[in-house]
């Protein structure tokens, strides 16, 4: 999950970017109409691969290699556990009515049977992990998502997903913690759990023939998929095939 004062920060920084570099013109062959902002998205896309490739992805390698993966994977239960909560609000908002019995029973049986989220029992007896969060909950209400943007560390985004990110923090009951150390700890192991889990993915998109493209595709696709489900076409499909033309 996301370093809530870490976001915060960059979530300003990039509005201010926009303001300085939003205007910045890109070669008309790399123009999208999604993504209006390519030239300061594809600098911090490179600053954030750098970032994966020399810092977070050796200390990732370095955190599987010694850290049991039984253990590792009790720790991504227990923070999924403790987030859980904003899901079945999301549920409520978006009117899941059988989703929100759903989660709110998983979420119980892995807080007890699951020693506090540490085990995944709920799984076990059909009550499967659930993903809603407030930038889809904003896309189910019709907000459009606006344009693409690359957020340093944080990764791809866009504007409505940028503004449901901000509100998921403070939507997380460790946001509440009185204890500087309950604060932040979490949030460092969660979010080196999490890319140690996602280095397969991310060596994928740096060996990609575009690797900007690339990610851009996977995120738009996955972000309209996640507001109008498979039946509401994919945008993002045309984009794909000029990828696919461009690397043969």
């Amino acid at each position: 999950m996301d370093s809530r004062h870490r976001a915060l920060r960059l979530l300003a920084l990039a509005t201010l970017s926009l303001s300085l570099f939003g205007c910045a013109a890109v070669p008309r062959a790399e123009r999208d109409p999604r993504d209006p902002w390519q030239r300061m998205n594809r600098a911090t896309f490179k600053f954030d691969m750098g970032f994966e490739k020399h810092i977070a992805a050796p200390v990732a390698t370095g955190y599987v290699k010694t850290v049991p993966h039984v253990v590792r994977l009790g720790i991504s239960n227990f923070f999924a556990n403790i987030e859980y909560p904003a899901v079945i609000v999301n549920d409520l908002l978006q009117g899941q009515f059988k989703w929100f019995l759903k989660d709110t029973g998983r979420l119980i049986v892995n807080s007890t049977l699951g020693l506090g989220g540490l085990l995944d029992p709920a799984s076990q007896i059909g009550l499967p992990p659930d993903n809603r969060n407030f930038g889809q909950t904003f896309g189910k209400w019709g907000l459009p998502a606006g344009p693409y943007l690359v957020l340093p560390i944080l990764g791809p985004s866009d504007i409505r997903a940028a503004i449901g990110r901000a509100v998921d923090i403070f939507a997380s009951p460790t946001y509440y913690a009185p204890n500087t150390l309950v604060w932040y700890t979490p949030d460092a192991v969660d979010i080196l759990n999490d890319d140690a889990r996602l280095q397969p993915t991310l060596r994928l998109v740096m060996h990609a023939y575009n690797p900007y493209a690339f990610m851009r595709h996977a995120y738009l696709s996955h972000q309209h998929y996640m507001v109008h489900g498979p039946s509401g076409g994919n945008p993002a499909a045309e984009e794909l095939k000029e990828l696919q033309g461009a690397g043969k």
